[in-house]
């Protein structure tokens, strides 16, 4: 390339990275104030509610009586955003903060619905300033108010040592822009259904979605039932991959895909979908519940059936007759994964010769 060209390829470089920054500056300042406007919505109806609960005589049995009702007609018209589980999240949001000037515009609803649950004035406080400060997101929060951070902070002698393992811990779970634009409660308040591959890694949706016709084909009685099925204990929130309902065994099977290597984290988080399929799903006439998780690596695959520990006995001898193998899944999901990469591989070169022509 001549100097001349370098010259202009610079000139033209150094515009480009200006507006690169321009375009990105706009884009969060957009997904910024669209999730604030959300979470002054959420305080509002928080408050409306308070105070129409107040002017019943048995407030409590009034209260519920007024979610109900009035998660039943926002529902109909608004989306699932406005259940009952999701209006006393509103209303305990107005509670543990009443003065509406003390929201951050730099926190998410995500974030506040995990410091809702931090009773300690003081503490809530502390993690809302190390949230903002330290780019925190949800998960990060809830990890270091989960492992007492701001106790173990306190109470330490050496607080720089615990603050670099915070620092450490949490590096990898840095918020961005993306993480609220592309949060299923951004979604469900206006009113959109979440872009299910929008939301998932291309090759992870890809293996899910030949897992769900794998099994459908099996002919084995599996029914598929849901995708990215939320489930709500307490003030977290889970998406099971996918729930099929087994009309042979009758019982539920939920299938959760995992990157990487398969974790005990992994084996707790499905036994707590089993705990609450268990209890706020499953009729007197269904059989217990199963979980299956899968875990893929680079050129491995982990697959573990999971049932509570009361009802192994009734997995072993009945259900792997008509569940597949814990070796058919594997070879099912790795030859699959690496046709989903060729294919994606395929597409990347065509687009990368496109752009060279």
């Amino acid at each position: 390339m001549s100097k001349e060209l370098q010259k202009k390829d610079d000139a033209i470089q150094v515009v480009y990275a200006e507006i690169q920054q321009l375009i990105q500056a706009a884009r969060d300042k957009v997904y910024q104030t669209a999730n604030f406007e959300m979470v002054k919505a959420y305080w509002e109806i928080g408050k409306r509610i308070v105070e129409e609960e107040q002017q019943g005589k048995d407030r409590a049995e009034y209260g519920r009586y007024l979610i109900k009702e009035l998660s039943q007609r926002l529902q109909a018209e608004f989306g699932k955003g406005f259940n009952e589980a999701n209006l006393r999240r509103m209303r305990l949001f107005y509670q543990a903060y009443p003065i509406r000037s003390a929201l951050r515009n730099e926190l998410s609803w995500t974030h506040y619905r995990v410091l809702i649950h931090v009773e300690n004035a003081e503490a809530r406080q502390f993690y809302e300033k190390e949230a903002i400060q330290e780019h925190w997101s949800y998960r990060a929060l809830e990890r270091q108010i989960g492992t007492h951070y701001y106790e173990r902070l306190r109470a330490s002698q050496k607080k720089k040592a615990v603050i670099a393992e915070a620092k450490e811990n949490t590096k990898e779970l840095k918020m961005t822009p993306d993480d609220i634009i592309k949060s299923p409660y951004m979604l469900e308040f206006l009113n959109m259904n979440p872009d299910l591959k929008y939301l998932e890694k291309e090759v992870e949706q890809g293996l899910i979605d030949k897992l769900q016709d794998f099994l459908l084909e099996l002919g084995k009685g599996f029914a598929f039932i849901a995708r990215q099925k939320r489930i709500s204990m307490e003030h977290t929130e889970y998406y099971i991959d996918l729930v099929f309902y087994n009309c042979l065994l009758k019982c539920y099977v939920l299938i959760d895909l995992k990157s990487g290597r398969l974790t005990s984290e992994d084996v707790g988080k499905m036994d707590t979908y089993i705990r609450v399929f268990e209890d706020k799903v499953r009729q007197k006439d269904d059989n217990p519940t199963i979980g299956l998780i899968l875990c893929t690596k680079k050129d491995d695959a982990v697959v573990k059936y999971s049932m509570l520990n009361d009802n192994q006995q009734i997995f072993a001898s009945k259900y792997m007759a008509y569940l597949p193998s814990e070796e058919e899944l594997k070879r099912e999901i790795l030859r699959e994964k690496q046709l989903i990469e060729l294919e994606k591989q395929d597409r990347d070169d065509q687009s990368n010769s496109s752009r060279n022509e």
